[in-house]
């Protein structure tokens, strides 16, 4: 991941545009791009400070106060797809796509099965002739 620019560098740029040099004339004269110039400027006048923002940390999981429920819900009903989870959310007032409901299933240990009667890929010589209705033994 690349790393901001030094914050020396911010302040003297802003502080040239500031002066009352162009952005452009600016940017030609510390070597940076016309954008960044006009960023940093831009960033002194409104906060007071021309530095860089936070960069990484760990985001806090958007469903984690809802995970409770969520995993009750697929534990009364284990048939629920995650759409169909995603659009109860959403009725309970939390907005997140599907993909967000199974990042949250899968740290939580749920994994998805592929149904037995679709295990017959490979070359017609290593298996049995398909029948026309597959049977999917019964666990007792």
């Amino acid at each position: 991941m690349a790393r901001p620019y030094s914050n020396d560098l911010r302040e003297r740029v802003a502080a040239s545009v500031a002066g009352g040099r162009s952005c452009r004339e600016t940017a030609r004269l510390f070597g940076v791009s016309v954008a960044s110039a006009v960023k940093w400027s831009q960033r002194q006048r409104v906060t007071g400070s021309a530095a860089a923002k936070p960069m990484g940390s760990r985001r806090r999981p958007v469903l984690e106060g809802e995970r409770e429920w969520l995993l009750g819900r697929l534990a009364d009903e284990p048939h629920l797809t995650v759409r169909a989870l995603a659009a109860e959310l959403a009725a309970r007032g939390v907005a997140v796509s599907p993909n967000t409901v199974w990042v949250l299933l899968r740290r939580a240990g749920h994994r998805f099965k592929k149904n037995a009667v679709r295990h017959r890929a490979g070359p017609a010589r290593d298996r049995q002739a398909a029948r026309a209705v597959a049977q999917v033994p019964r666990s007792a």
